[in-house]
């Protein structure tokens, strides 16, 4: 089991209740399996870019992404690692059987 770090709830903003940084999960209540499993995902995508690539691809995305769409909401939704988050987080068996670098798959 991971262990859930808890933050001060305005940390991450209202429409945000968790986050994963350098494989650590931080969040300001109790996760469900589903979102705990999300955060999971991001820790094995951290993990398999080595930190600070991944952060600067998810940066750059979101950018990229947020000019095309003029919407920070949608550009979030767009981005690979956020898709393959979504896409699979309740598929609890899922980081089992995950292949490197599928995001968009």
């Amino acid at each position: 089991m991971q262990k859930v770090y808890r933050i001060r709830k305005g940390l991450l903003g209202k429409n945000y209740f968790a986050i994963c940084l350098f494989g650590l999960i931080c969040a300001v209540r109790p996760l469900s399996p589903v979102e705990l499993n999300h955060e999971k995902i991001h820790a094995a995508q951290q993990r398999e870019l080595l930190y600070l690539p991944f952060f600067l691809w998810y940066g750059v995305e979101w950018f990229l992404l947020f000019c095309k769409y003029r919407n920070w909401e949608k550009a979030y939704f767009m981005i690979r690692f956020e898709q393959e988050a979504y896409r699979h987080q309740a598929d609890l068996d899922y980081l089992q059987q995950r292949k490197h670098y599928r995001y968009n798959g």
